[in-house]
């Protein structure tokens, strides 16, 4: 099965960042240019800039273009909760709405994320994640399709840990998390009921079973003033 295009753009637009070809701090050339280039509309193009932004690869400045993100100071945050878990921690209702839910290729980031083995395909779905019927946050999820494909869609999009822990007999061990800040896209403003280029608190995080088993990385961005992260050393 191929990629979709913007996830193949998406490949292509990476490795010239990593092959030297654009530095940290380069602008990257316009939506149009780089649409005309590839030969896709500028919906496509702008979908697979999007993804290296949520990945922290290049960064949108508002009025200025896209331009190599600068590396991170990372912050080190232990323990895995799932969004269900932390919305009933806070004593507010959990629910979500699936924007998206497809079995397909993964991306290069993705692959080294998961570490997938050659031809593995991925389960990638969208959703937006309420507490109390408000939208806290816009998820992107991939999860390696071997250990979803015997459980519904219901089943997955409800509770993935739960599913994993309480019927594939799987448990769930620690996850590496990275924080930083991002604005909002025209397309999450529009999910999270926010303005374009409001604040939001991005996270990308990989999750691991006890054995040490990649299951999944997941980009959230989240509305700054209706979420905060509380560390403990």
């Amino acid at each position: 099965m191929a990629s979709p295009i913007y996830i193949q753009i998406h490949n292509r637009l990476r490795k010239a960042v990593e092959d030297g070809q654009w530095q940290v701090g380069d602008k990257i050339p316009s939506e149009r240019e780089l649409a005309i280039q590839f030969g896709v509309s500028r919906m496509t193009l702008r979908q697979a800039v999007q993804t290296l932004v949520e990945e922290g690869l290049l960064e949108r400045r508002v009025g200025a273009g896209t331009y190599v993100a600068n590396r991170k100071v990372q912050e080190r945050v232990s323990g895995v909760t799932s969004f269900t878990e932390l919305m009933e921690q806070a004593g507010k209702v959990p629910s979500s709405r699936t924007v998206s839910y497809h079995i397909t290729t993964p991306s290069l980031s993705e692959s080294e994320k998961l570490q997938l083995a050659p031809n593995e395909q991925i389960l990638r779905m969208e959703r937006i994640r309420f507490g109390n019927d408000e939208p806290i946050c816009f998820e992107v999820a991939t999860v390696p399709e071997r250990l979803i494909r015997r459980f519904s869609k219901e089943d997955v999009t409800n509770s993935l840990y739960r599913v994993l822990e309480d019927e594939a007999g799987l448990k769930v061990g620690h996850a590496q998390q990275t924080v930083s800040a991002m604005t909002a896209s025209e397309r999450v403003a529009e999910y999270l009921n926010v303005k374009r280029s409001d604040p939001l608190l991005r996270l990308r995080q990989v999750s691991f079973l006890d054995d040490g088993t990649p299951f999944e990385y997941v980009r959230t961005q989240y509305v700054g003033n209706r979420f905060e992260f509380y560390l403990e050393r």
